[in-house]
């Protein structure tokens, strides 16, 4: 049996959305990468007492690093079940990354929440998977 013929219909959806998100991440990354440069902060200083602005570059990052893995899990086993859903959900949660990201950049870090939309790709992910667990409890 090849793995094409467990996946369900649809799963290539979810499997561009991974890549979108390995785009997301390596974009913050370049980003944190420059404003090392720019403000003069060496490795492996995470954060600096002077600049304010590097500080919310680096948190951007950081902190979609600290969400990431859960949102893998659920994005993976939602779309184990419901690929195209899951697929639309994870692609609001990844673009939602780039404008929390982007209004962080900004310095002032209230503009994070312009981001905040991303929410409903997470917790649309969470709830699919709780279905999904649901589903093979026979519950659903």
């Amino acid at each position: 049996m090849e793995l094409i013929d467990v996946l369900p219909a649809n799963f290539a959806y979810v499997i561009f959305v991974y890549l979108y998100s390995w785009v997301m991440l390596t974009y913050l990354g370049v980003k944190v990468g420059g404003a090392r440069k720019k403000y003069n902060v060496k490795y492996p200083t995470m954060y600096s007492d002077k600049e304010q602005v590097f500080n919310c570059v680096q948190r951007a990052h950081q902190n979609t690093l600290e969400v990431y893995p859960q949102w893998l899990v659920f994005q993976t086993l939602a779309a184990l079940v419901y690929p195209v859903s899951a697929s639309v959900l994870g692609a609001i949660w990844v673009t939602s990354r780039f404008s929390y990201a982007w209004g962080y950049y900004t310095g002032d870090p209230k503009k994070r929440m312009n981001g905040a939309y991303g929410y409903i790709g997470l917790f649309g992910v969470l709830i699919l998977s709780i279905a999904v667990a649901l589903q093979l409890l026979g519950v659903l």
